[in-house]
């Protein structure tokens, strides 16, 4: 027994002094962790209290680390990031198994890297910079909200009140940078962005500030997401205020920097309080909870004991608090997994040498990365709710309030989860429903704005800095009706710069502009070279007759349409008089033979269902033939005088006469058209037709048309001819396609009326092919484009619009003229269904019909009476032929032939049954 206690002893001296591992137990008496932040922060003054108080409840509750002591080791990074990095890499020369909350985003990243290679968990509660990455860093274990979801609820919110450019004011470092770097990626996702991006240093002066401020001023867009700390945040309102810029038309919004602030320095001084009143502030949102009271009902008590001073408890420190309770959970699992604390040399500092640093101290935890799974699964519920991470590293459920800070204090106007968006329902009530983020299920309550007022600032003022907007117009040679520059001067008119300039004045603030002619003077310019330049901020706007189509939408915006237009066919015409067989023009070829064959074929319906009964379908031949012609043509007339009087017939006749009145109708309307109305004819019947030939076709210089044409259509760019002028159009299509001419013109509607105001021998043949309209054309997401569709609204309804029209467009009486092309014939196509419901009643009451003969047929000639002794081919000749004959007989004299019959075999009956009696008597 001795000999084995000797051995043990000796085993466990050799491991405790070789290296290999410092400190072995499954259950130690104490645990160390650290503690990194800046005491005399905001966050850190908080956050040191809390975290004294989750230890303390930690260590009296024997059922999380039944009987292990937990100590924290807290440094103060005092708000360097230089002294914060020492800080920690002194950490990492103790038996510590994790590190808690880094605030600098620098010290995260610094510590991350070296905690990755020493395995000891990092759990942060208050870097939420969405750069420190649990793919990058492993063990970086963040346990508050990530600011990827902050900006994704800022997007959001200014997705909700239909902004769409923002200015962004930020710290110029890791966090600042990052934070605004995801804004710009979530508002990208709604169409939305950065229009300015305006960085402070981290030890800006109130000089800075306001040489910055100023320049933000001078910008169009009113909306401000502000993203500091609160020293610098407060001098940024400070100077706000002093500038004027927190009144009516601002919007500011401040990240959870502010709320941290009101939470827990309220009552804040009324010089502070005034100069935020307005501001939309994010706060994290944590679930009413009891154990959430309880902390909150003994908070006065830990202040004064910790801290001897007075401040409230904010979300950090309810997160701060839940992290101590993270690492306990999770080390109660850890030991309850098997899992030991030993620290190792790490053989990478070893090799290298620490010289004076004293690197080869650091030491590596041996089982860092079970503890690491176990802080994943950890699962409870704390004071800020449910603590769980997802996939990601990131706690789920991931939620924030939406205050406005009103008077002396603020009111939360509702909240964003990403479960549903926007609500003013909590987000635990959310998340028992099913998910909706449908626009109409985003709400808020109403929100005092800046200067007092509920109503939504628009956003957006023109920047008061002097520079004019630089409006690009087509310098045209053609239909300068529309737009045109006065010889001479710099005089820009024409019906679309009118409807500009009236729309501008409609708007509530000024404008200062020039026009700048776009295109050599000699032909018409090119329209997507025109746009292009907008897009590309050569032009700050471009007004003039520009098409809004597919392609120049995706690089601009435009207003609202201010002239309906769409590609029409232009093309010469005659005038069409009518010749001595105008009156089978109305139907087609096809439609007369078809009508004549359908007269034909009811009368010998009708013949054939009223033969047997009707005498007025019986008699010679000739006479019958005579009256199946007779009667099908009269019909036409309604005057048939033969009478009908089998049920079948009756139905075939009243379905023919409704078929006749509607193509007697037809008829009679489309001749009375053909010989009353002026007619023009056109070799071109429309776009089809063109496709289909090979014949030139003209377009305006500069117009969308051509491609169009080529991509829609596919027709060949060699057929399209480049027509500039009015004249050219003319002579091209008088010319033809034979004589170097064109066979029509396609171009958009308001071109071609001007057109026709003037010349009388052409027309518009078809009708429109394209939708589309006129509008203004801005750079992507301008305000100004918004306001001015407004503006063209207005015009439109109080008649503005109508006026400028008549003005510039008004036509002449040429154009005047009631004319319309020669209308295609009534074919076959019109009246099918009318056909085809005849010619089934027709075949159906035929069927009936030959059934019920052939019923009565087997009645009256039992197939006994044929001759038995034939061959059955010539058996069923005779049958047929019977047939035929039986059905060309008068049903009277069918009927009265049989009842002969009938008495004939009566009577040989009874003369068989007496010879039967005489033959058998004695």
């Amino acid at each position: 027994m001795k000999v084995v206690l000797l051995l043990f002893l000796a085993l466990y001296f050799y491991l405790f002094s070789s290296g290999v591992g410092r400190n072995i137990s499954s259950r130690p008496a104490v645990v160390n962790i650290g503690g990194l932040f800046a005491f005399n922060s905001t966050i850190g003054r908080v956050a040191k209290v809390a975290i004294d108080a989750a230890v303390d409840d930690v260590n009296s509750d024997p059922g999380v680390l039944q009987g292990t002591k937990l100590v924290i080791d807290m440094k103060d990074s005092s708000c360097n990031g230089f002294l914060g990095t020492v800080e920690a890499l002194q950490f990492m020369e103790k038996e510590i198994v994790a590190v808690v909350g880094p605030q600098s985003s620098m010290i995260a990243h610094v510590i991350s890297c070296v905690a990755n290679n020493l395995q000891v968990p990092l759990l942060s509660f208050a870097a939420t910079d969405p750069a420190l990455s649990s793919l990058e860093y492993p063990f970086f274990v963040r346990t508050t909200q990530n600011d990827l979801f902050q900006m994704a609820a800022i997007a959001e919110l200014v997705d909700f009140y239909q902004w769409k450019r923002l200015i962004a004011i930020f710290i110029d470092d890791d966090y600042g940078r990052n934070g605004i770097a995801s804004l710009g990626d979530k508002l990208a996702e709604r169409r939305c962005r950065i229009s300015y991006k305006a960085a402070l240093r981290p030890d800006a002066t109130r000089n800075d500030v306001m040489d910055l401020l100023v320049r933000v001023a001078l910008k169009a867009h009113r909306i401000i997401v502000l993203h500091a700390n609160p020293a610098v945040g407060l001098m940024v309102f400070s100077v706000a205020k002093y500038l004027r810029m927190m009144s009516d038309g601002y919007v500011w919004i401040a990240t959870d920097w502010l709320s941290a602030l009101l939470d827990s320095s309220m009552p804040l001084s009324t010089e502070h309080m005034e100069m935020m009143q307005g501001v939309l502030a994010l706060r994290q949102h944590t679930a009413d909870s009891k154990n959430k009271s309880a902390l909150i009902s003994k908070w006065n008590k830990l202040t004064k004991k910790e801290a001897g001073e007075n401040f409230q408890l904010n979300s950090y420190g309810l997160y701060a608090y839940d992290t101590i309770w993270t690492v306990a959970h999770a080390l109660d699992a850890f030991f309850n997994d098997g899992g030991v604390i030993s620290f190792s040399n790490y053989s990478k500092l070893l090799d290298a040498g620490g010289g004076a640093l004293h690197l080869e101290a650091m030491s590596m935890f041996d089982m860092g990365n079970l503890l690491l799974d176990k802080i994943h699964t950890t699962n409870f519920v704390g004071v800020t709710g449910p603590i769980q991470f997802d996939s990601d590293g990131n706690l789920i459920h991931p939620a924030y309030d939406i205050i406005n800070v009103i008077g002396s204090g603020f009111r939360r106007i509702g909240y964003w989860s990403n479960y549903s968006g926007l609500s003013v329902m909590s987000p635990e009530t959310l998340y028992m429903k099913p998910p909706n983020r449908s626009s109409a299920n985003q709400q808020l309550y109403t929100v005092i704005w800046p200067g007092e007022t509920t109503t939504k600032p628009r956003g957006w003022v023109f920047p008061n800095n002097g520079r004019e907007l630089r409006i690009g117009v087509p310098k045209r040679v053609s239909y300068r009706e529309f737009v045109s520059e006065m010889p001479g001067t710099d005089i820009i008119s024409g019906y679309c710069i009118d409807v500009f300039v009236a729309a501008v004045n409609l708007l509530p603030y000024p404008i200062p502009y020039k026009f700048i002619p776009f295109g050599d003077g000699h032909q018409n310019p090119n329209y997507n070279k025109l746009v292009e330049l907008v897009a590309s901020g050569d032009f700050d706007a471009a007004v003039g007759d520009i098409a809004i189509v597919t392609d120049r939408t995706k690089i601009v915006d435009f207003t609202q349409p201010y002239i309906d237009s769409g590609l029409v066919i232009l093309a010469p015409v005659k005038q069409h008089h009518s010749d001595a067989w105008a009156f089978l023009q109305p139907f087609t070829v096809e439609m007369w033979c078809i009508t004549g064959v359908f007269f034909l074929v009811v009368g010998a319906v009708v013949w054939i269902l009223e033969h047997r009964i009707n005498d007025q379908f019986r008699g010679p031949p000739k006479r019958q033939v005579v009256t199946v012609f007779w009667f099908s043509f009269s019909t036409l007339f309604f005057a048939h005088k033969e009478t009908t009087v089998s049920t079948l017939g009756r139905a075939v006749l009243i379905i023919w006469l409704f078929v006749v009145l509607i193509i007697q109708s037809s008829y009679t309307a489309s001749l009375t058209s053909i010989l009353t109305v002026q007619h023009l004819s056109s070799p071109v019947k429309g776009l089809d037709s063109l496709i289909h030939s090979d014949e030139p076709i003209g377009i305006q210089a500069g117009s969308f048309a051509e491609n169009y044409l080529v991509e829609e259509f596919g027709i060949a760019r060699s057929r399209l001819k480049v027509l500039g002028t009015p004249e050219e159009y003319a002579r091209a299509l008088e010319l033809g396609p034979s004589n170097d001419g064109v066979a029509a013109v396609i171009d958009e509607q308001p071109y071609i009326e001007i057109f026709l105001s003037m010349q009388c021998r052409f027309a518009i043949v078809g009708s429109q092919f394209t939708r589309n309209g006129w509008g203004f054309a801005f750079p992507r997401d301008s305000a100004l484009a918004v306001d001015l569709s407004t503006a063209i609204l207005t015009l439109s309804e109080n008649g503005d619009l109508q006026r400028i029209h008549n003005k510039w467009l008004t036509r002449s009486a040429c154009s005047s003229q009631s004319i319309d092309l020669e209308s295609d014939q009534l074919d076959l196509g019109s009246f099918w269904g009318l056909f085809l419901i005849c010619g089934m009643a027709c075949t159906v009451s035929l069927i009936i019909y030959f059934f019920l003969m052939l019923r009565q047929f087997i009645r009256h000639y039992p197939l006994e009476e044929t001759d038995s002794s034939g061959q059955g081919s010539s058996r069923s000749a005779r049958s047929f032929y019977s047939f035929f004959s039986f059905v060309d007989e008068k049903e009277e004299d069918v009927k009265n032939k049989s009842k002969r019959k009938q008495m004939q075999q009566a009577g040989n009956n009874s003369t068989d049954i007496e010879n039967e009696h005489r033959f058998v008597s004695p």
